[in-house]
């Protein structure tokens, strides 16, 4: 809005594609051509074929996708009730208690993701909630992580949303209940699905947290990742790397369009 001239708004928009293409596009791009190098020895790769990613789609990585999918879906759905229930819960209360929901709920983005899952194996790892060496403390750590984003997406909707909806069901003699399922969930619909999206992004891609609390059984796809870069499979992981880049971008485009239904209705 402040460049007049139509020059000078194409210098911007071309530095603009500039900065993505070195910081998004070429990196990404730079993954993509490693898993179908047959080496890289030279400024370009060579013997280019898809024998690594179809190595990346059978064996321990797909199992490690599954799980990553199976991960992030249980999760997401977690922490969008968890989120959800506490933003409503907190829109009627003080102002004073509100902050230190916010504080406590946006506590896990502040601290390292490793230092979740380090009291997240401490938390459960004794009776009565003896979980560790289980899928469910992955997926506990996993909704730890991304609670305050679902949180926060839940939380600004509600805040620019309209209370005239709810006061006119409540003029109608409708109770809370029916207010909530009737009005405001169906308002919020468009906040859910964005917050379930984020949710499933983020636990897609999580590593730090889940190499604290992982069982040799419940391996996910970032975890294989890190050990065959940490085995010197560079050019293998670059391939399961972009598997789950493709995963993951097909799973958001899905939730894209149920949320772009849902906010039609």
């Amino acid at each position: 809005m402040l460049l007049w001239s139509a020059r000078s708004r194409r210098l911007t928009l071309a530095l603009f594609g500039l900065v993505v293409a070195v910081v998004f596009v070429l990196p990404l791009g730079t993954v993509v051509v490693a898993g179908l190098a047959g080496s890289w020895t030279g400024p370009l790769p060579s013997d280019l074929g898809f024998a690594r990613y179809g190595t990346a789609l059978s064996g321990e990585d797909l199992a490690s996708l599954s799980v990553s999918l199976q991960t992030a879906v249980l999760a997401g759905a977690l922490a969008v009730t968890a989120g959800t229930w506490a933003a409503l819960a907190a829109r009627d209360v003080p102002s004073w208690l509100r902050r230190i929901t916010d504080a406590v709920f946006h506590l896990p983005i502040a601290v390292p993701s490793v230092a979740i899952g380090l009291g997240v194996l401490i938390a459960f790892n004794e009776r009565p909630l003896l979980l560790g060496g289980t899928k469910w403390i992955v997926i506990i750590a996993h909704t730890v992580l991304v609670l305050a984003f679902a949180f926060s997406a839940v939380s600004a909707a509600l805040d620019r949303l309209d209370p005239a909806y709810r006061q006119a069901a409540e003029s109608l003699g409708a109770g809370p209940a029916r207010v909530l399922l009737r009005v405001t969930l169906p308002l919020l619909l468009p906040a859910l699905g964005a917050a379930a999206g984020l949710a499933v992004a983020l636990s897609m891609g999580e590593l730090g947290a889940t190499v604290m609390v992982y069982p040799a059984t419940w391996k996910t796809l970032p975890v294989t990742i890190f050990g065959l870069t940490d085995r010197g499979q560079v050019f293998q992981a670059a391939a399961s790397t972009t598997l789950l880049l493709a995963v993951t971008l097909v799973t958001l485009v899905i939730l894209g369009r149920i949320r772009g239904r849902a906010s039609l209705r």
